[in-house]
């Protein structure tokens, strides 16, 4: 706590851009994953490939690929976009195979009602499969957020300030309070923002929590 007091200043910037690189690539990743997932349900050949591929994207060494990255899209090593690309690589790659499944599993007489009641391709996928699909959707991004909580400390090795920068300055200082202090800070984030994916998931199914009262 003695560093949180004395520099509440770079705490409150670590916390705010470990927020940045941790959410930011979470959001994209769901953006590219929903279709990727959509094809891997709809066209059940794509479905192998497509997820051994995201499998094997997901084995890269984090700290590998944050290095790899300036090579890759032409950054600078300490640009903060090499972190949210790497990132949203592990998240597509986590949430591709969770969407696919989520959108198989919504029973085919469901979808042939929704088809009788005048739901149809980009509707019925809208109106119809998401919703349905949401909790288990839901359920993987939990995983992805607390993940890329972690995943982003391990930046602070190539010099990208975030809550890591804790572990780093405090490991070379050999102040424990420190880095006990950053491992604090990425637990009470990491919940807070699971916490938020929750409540997002529960808002999106209300016909849940009606079920829930009965």
């Amino acid at each position: 706590m003695d560093y949180l007091r004395d520099h509440p200043d770079d705490v409150a910037r670590y916390t705010l851009s470990h927020l940045w690189l941790s959410v930011v690539p979470v959001v994209i990743g769901l953006l590219v994953a929903l279709p990727l997932g959509w094809v891997a349900a709809r066209y059940r050949w794509t479905y192998a490939p497509m997820t051994n591929l995201a499998g094997l994207l997901y084995t890269i060494p984090s700290l590998a690929l944050f290095v790899l990255m300036p090579l890759i899209i032409g950054t600078k090593i300490l640009s903060p976009v090499n972190v949210v690309v790497a990132l949203t690589v592990y998240t597509v790659a986590l949430l591709v195979r969770v969407v696919a499944d989520a959108l198989a599993a919504v029973s085919p007489e469901v979808r042939a009602a929704a088809t009788a009641m005048g739901f149809t391709g980009p509707g019925r996928f809208l109106k119809v499969d998401l919703p349905i699909a949401v909790p288990v959707i839901v359920a993987g991004l939990r995983v992805a957020v607390v993940s890329n909580v972690s995943l982003v400390s391990v930046s602070a090795l190539i010099g990208i300030a975030q809550l890591g920068s804790l572990f780093t300055e405090g490991f070379g200082l050999f102040d424990t309070g420190e880095v006990l202090l950053g491992v604090l800070l990425c637990l009470v984030l990491a919940v807070v923002l699971d916490l938020l994916v929750v409540l997002g998931g529960r808002l999106l199914t209300p016909w849940q929590r009606a079920v829930v009262r009965r």
